[in-house]
């Protein structure tokens, strides 16, 4: 096997200082100049390894590798979510220090792809010539919305098979559904003046604040929220939203704050932190329902919560709404992606399988995940790595981190199972 860990460590230190949330569009940066650049970073690095390259509006782009009427696809992303607070590390730093690389998009999901490229790279430079057209497809809108994908499939040809390393080992051959919802909660002679709390849909929310009409500062310092300018505060802890069991919800406290003077608030608590219709309990072999209300915002009289549901994979969607229609109040879908459900036994799953046996030398089954992945986009398509079962949890978190040791490990990883699946 080629190494070529030392020049990866570097490409993903660089890749990380690209501020690659999503911020304001324009005609030729649909999501934002950082991700645009970032796309253009991969894209020209990949030109410098060797590889063709295609630039699709900056909304995506592919690495292409071999020839062949079959294609073979390996999804990742360039976005981030928003950095938030908490960090020790500059969220953008690309920092090494204590074995680790640290920055927003080490783990989800600029390491991988970096990693994948330099496989694709190691590959090529011992002669390896696949049987199949590889397509390493890089996105810049997983984050937020998917239009990067729905932009590929209008301008190119998506393979039908393939992995996205933007999930866990050993392998994923279930994801939940993702529903997320604008629940609308009108509400007469509200509390308070301002009410906001929370960046993106599928971020915990790390910091809530409220402007009161009246403020009671026993209840204040009860809630451990902070005064600053007749304004509450709180802080707490950001988390993937299909995992809010990690997180800590700013939202929580401050609508404590006002339930005990308002009846609308204390249903909303109700409804979606209480879950008194029981949406939770809805449950598979691929976990229970998990709900999480990770935006929230007072505009013209309503109380607006973007809440995001991860459903059980073989539970339909109508059962869900059904019950989030005994809330009483006006919902909108803001996103929505069918689960992903596939055979534990297909040649996909058991080839990434047994290769995740032999790097690491674990026996392991496959698993199923809350969280949502590239692989939805393909006819058969599952998530495989980064993450380790064990692993502390950092996708979404203050300082999100990569070591290096798992650098190493990715890069085998990766370049068997891409051999494997194109010979």
């Amino acid at each position: 096997m080629i190494s070529y860990f030392e020049k990866a460590v570097e490409s993903i230190c660089e890749s990380v200082r690209f501020d690659s949330s999503r911020e304001k569009h324009t005609s030729k940066t649909p999501f934002g100049k950082g991700a645009a650049d970032c796309l253009v970073y991969f894209l020209h690095l990949a030109e410098e390894l060797g590889f063709e390259t295609h630039n699709y509006d900056n909304y995506v782009g592919e690495v292409i590798y071999g020839e062949g009427p079959e294609e073979f696809a390996v999804l990742c992303h360039l976005d981030v979510v928003p950095a938030g607070d908490g960090w020790t590390h500059p969220p953008f730093g690309g920092e090494i220090s204590d074995g680790k690389i640290w920055g927003r998009g080490t783990t989800d999901d600029k390491g991988p792809a970096i990693c994948c490229l330099y496989a694709l790279k190691a590959l090529k430079d011992k002669g390896f010539v696949p049987q199949k057209k590889i397509k390493l497809i890089v996105g810049c809108n997983e984050e937020s919305g998917w239009g990067c994908i729905e932009h590929y499939n209008e301008v190119a040809k998506m393979p039908e098979i393939g992995f996205s390393p933007d999930a866990n080992f050993p392998v994923i051959y279930a994801e939940k559904g993702i529903l997320q919802l604008r629940l609308h909660f009108p509400i007469e002679r509200a509390p308070f003046l301002h009410l906001e709390g929370g960046t993106q849909g599928n971020m915990v929310c790390d910091h809530c604040e409220s402007t009161p009409r009246s403020l009671t500062m026993t209840r204040a310092r009860e809630l451990k929220l902070t005064i600053r300018n007749k304004k509450l505060i709180a802080t707490g802890k950001s988390a993937h939203g299909s995992t809010p069991e990690l997180g800590k919800n700013a939202i929580l406290p401050i609508l404590q704050f006002y339930e005990a003077k308002s009846d609308v608030v204390k249903r909303i608590i109700d409804c979606v932190f209480n879950d008194i219709y029981g949406l939770r309990r809805l449950k598979d072999e691929t976990g229970n329902l998990t709900m999480s209300p990770n935006v929230i915002k007072y505009r013209k009289g309503q109380v607006l919560v973007l809440v995001d549901i991860r459903y059980p994979a073989t539970i339909p969607v109508e059962k869900v709404l059904s019950i989030v229609a005994k809330f009483g109040v006006k919902y909108e879908t803001v996103h929505f992606q069918k689960p992903l459900y596939m055979d534990k036994e297909s040649p996909l799953i058991q080839t990434l399988l047994s290769t995740y046996e032999e790097c690491t030398g674990v026996k392991a089954a496959p698993i199923a995940i809350g969280g949502g992945t590239y692989a939805r986009a393909l006819k058969c398509g599952v998530g495989f790595g980064p993450e380790m079962p064990g692993d502390k949890p950092v996708i979404h978190m203050a300082d999100e981190y990569i070591t290096l040791d798992r650098v190493k490990l990715l890069l085998e990883i990766y370049e068997k199972a891409i051999e494997r699946l194109t010979k």
